[in-house]
């Protein structure tokens, strides 16, 4: 017989964008996390972008990187309250915000984690496939189980 892990060595992973799909995908990896005793770790990924087109030509982002960054940790954090909610009191819910595109950066916090949970798509262009980009390449890439948790939000009857 093996001893459980403590909830600090014990995570589930999940990517937070503010969408409906990442909602759904924390709120079902919240769940899990109360039935088996891990912590919840909510990630989301921010890039700079290069430059902002006017009809004068390319001029430098305004925004400094630790603005964008700033705004993304409070977006998650918000996000995450939202869905938490106030009586939430058994789960132990960290977040991270990390630099970087956002399969590469949840499949790195994925590392050692018992499960990688995502939305079945985001805030991506392609907002009517069935898997967003993200999504897809972690089911193939990521080092522990996948969960893609669709959003009720985005279907519709037939």
């Amino acid at each position: 017989m093996t001893a459980q892990t403590p909830s600090e060595d014990r995570r589930i992973v999940v990517g937070v964008d503010s969408s409906h799909g990442s909602k759904a995908a924390l709120g079902w990896a919240l769940a899990q996390a109360r039935l088996t005793g891990a912590a919840v770790e909510a990630v989301a990924a921010w890039q700079q972008p290069a430059t902002y087109e006017y009809s004068y030509g390319a001029i430098p982002f305004p925004s400094a990187g630790d603005s964008i960054a700033a705004i993304t940790e409070k977006v998650l954090t918000e996000t995450v309250a939202d869905v938490v909610g106030t009586g939430n009191q058994t789960v132990d819910v960290r977040i991270k915000v990390a630099h970087g595109p956002a399969a590469q950066i949840l499949l790195q916090a994925a590392a050692g984690a018992e499960l990688l949970v995502v939305g079945s798509r985001g805030h991506g262009a392609f907002a009517g496939m069935l898997l967003g980009s993200v999504s897809q390449h972690c089911t193939h890439h990521a080092p522990c189980p996948v969960i893609v948790v669709p959003d009720d939000n985005s279907r519709t009857t037939p």
